[in-house]
Order: structure tokens, then C-alpha cells, then sequence
């Protein structure tokens, strides 16, 4: 994993934690941690969209991994973050790019 996966990874997990933490306040009916992670949440989808296209273009991450971040990610963060760590472990084992094997 280069450079770019790797923050582009870390910046997956740390919107993870922020959807989390608003589906806590959501839980817990404290709306002004809905108010912040809310805003956290929808800031970053954005930035999660632009970043995933950006290494879709560099050729850093696989097509399914894009989606996953910026289409699914909107909903669920969750998925994206995952889907890293798949495409981490199709890598170390040599399995074609792309194949859901």
C-alpha cells in the first residue's frame, strides 16, 4: 500500500468513526452531537467523494472500492472502509484486480 491508499484509508475509517459517533448521538437523542457529527458526516462524504475519484483517476484504488466510498459511503460509511481492507487482502494474496474472488 502506497502513500496515497493509506491516507486515502485512514480518511475512509476517520468518517467511519465520525458516522458512528452520529449514529451514538442519534441513540442517545442529543441533538447537538447530531448537529456536529451530522455536519461532520455530510462534510465528509464530499470530501470522501472528491478524494475516491481522485485515486480512481491516479489508478490507486480499484473501481469497486470508488463506488463503495462515494456512492454507498453516503449511507454507510461502513461499507467503504471495508471494502479497503478487501482490496488490501485481494492484493496480498495475487488475485486478479477487480475479481470478487
Amino acid at each position: 500500500m502506497n502513500k496515497g491508499q493509506a491516507k486515502l484509508k485512514g480518511a475512509s475509517f476517520a468518517h467511519s468513526t465520525i458516522y458512528a459517533a452520529l449514529l451514538a448521538s442519534w441513540a442517545a437523542d442529543w441533538s447537538t452531537g447530531r448537529t456536529i457529527f451530522g455536519w461532520g458526516h455530510g462534510l465528509g462524504w464530499f470530501v470522501m467523494c472528491g478524494l475516491a475519484l481522485t485515486a480512481l483517476r491516479r489508478g490507486l484504488i480499484p473501481l469497486y472500492v470508488a463506488v463503495c466510498v462515494a456512492v454507498i459511503g453516503a449511507v454507510g460509511p461502513f461499507v467503504g472502509s471495508i471494502a479497503f481492507i478487501h482490496a488490501e487482502r485481494v492484493k496480498k494474496r495475487g488475485i486478479v484486480q477487480g475479481s470478487w474472488q
